[in-house]
């Protein structure tokens, strides 16, 4: 298989993106997450080769497409314009959308702006439709003052010193302990390249991950106005609108039951960390419940199935964040069942 990576300018960026499989399949579009770009869909492309066309974008801020400024307070709609000058670059009409983590939420968002384009939407551990943290109960009710716990401020600190510093064993172990379940080992010269697409993160206030602010309520941070990380911010994240839709395309959702950066109780949300005391002076679950990050995606699911809509839900036992690369079998007989 020929795996090319190549560059496209747009009308809004120069975007890196790899392209595989065979001409003439059907079109499907890979979006990554946070902390990563599109090297982290090699190896699944290569095994899907003979079944699509693919392509695997990098976003602005990640790999080696443009580092441009990102305004926050549109939420997903910066990286989802962006997805739409890049579709439009490359010649494609109409193509399935599979988004993990950030670009879940992404690719919630292109389905909100252009459902015409999309045949079909798969979510991998998408971030939850109301934003990533700063909200409980799985109807997404906001937290107060709106913002709090999310964005910049509730970012992963450690990595981005990691980043800043380039220090490559500090990106292996969140490789290891966070993108796969626990104990799962990644293919070493796989894992090298995963470590050198997350120090290509491009670290600003207007960036990855963005700026934050202080206020006087436990845990003390919420959401900036600028960067990646308050894109997600429950403040200008909300991709409810899915619901409503006018082209309701299939969703395949697929998560692992042991993620431990999107859940219902996992090591991303401040109120877990508060409680394991982690973060000193948790003021207690009346004060700041944790958010129920999968019961929110399956309300919202269920709304757009009520709606005239069909989704497929899947739970991996014994996978993390990353289904498609600590259960890739599985995650391909899954996809592929789905698109069939």
């Amino acid at each position: 298989m020929v795996l090319e990576l190549k560059k496209v300018k747009t009308d809004r960026l120069n975007v890196a993106y790899r392209q595989a499989g065979r001409a003439g399949a059907p079109k499907l579009l890979l979006l990554h997450g946070n902390a990563s770009s599109g090297v982290f869909y090699e190896p699944l492309m290569e095994k899907l080769a003979d079944d699509f066309d693919m392509l695997a974008p990098d976003m602005r801020c990640f790999g080696d497409s443009d580092a441009l400024a990102i305004d926050a307070t549109g939420g997903m709609k910066v990286f989802s314009e962006d997805l739409d000058a890049f579709i439009r670059a490359v010649g494609w009409d109409k193509f399935a959308l599979l988004g993990w983590s950030l670009g879940g939420g992404v690719a919630m968002q292109y389905a909100i702006d252009h459902s015409e384009k999309l045949s079909a939407l798969i979510l991998q551990a998408p971030l939850s439709p109301f934003g990533y943290g700063g909200t409980y109960a799985e109807d997404g009710k906001k937290l107060e003052p709106v913002g709090i716990g999310s964005g910049a401020g509730a970012a992963n600190q450690p990595l981005i010193k990691a980043v800043l510093e380039g220090d490559r064993e500090f990106a292996g172990a969140a490789i290891d302990g966070s993108y796969v379940v626990q104990g799962f080992q990644i293919d070493a010269a796989v894992r090298e390249r995963f470590i050198d697409s997350i120090l290509k993160c491009k670290v600003g206030d207007d960036m990855w991950q963005g700026d934050f602010v202080q206020i006087e309520k436990w845990p003390f941070v919420a959401s900036g106005t600028k960067g990646v990380a308050n894109t997600m911010s429950p403040k200008y994240c909300d991709l409810t609108a899915l619901v409503d839709i006018p082209n309701k395309m299939p969703i395949l959702w697929i998560y692992g039951n042991a993620d431990l950066v999107v859940g219902d109780a996992c090591f991303g949300d401040l109120a877990i960390l508060g409680k394991m005391n982690i973060i000193p002076g948790y003021p207690g679950e009346d004060v700041y419940p944790n958010q129920p990050m999968v019961s929110q995606t399956r309300y919202v699911l269920e709304k757009y199935k009520a709606k005239g809509g069909i989704y497929k839900e899947v739970m991996v036992e014994g996978s993390g964040h990353g289904v498609m690369l600590d259960n890739e079998d599985r995650f391909i007989a899954e996809l592929k069942d789905f698109l069939k």
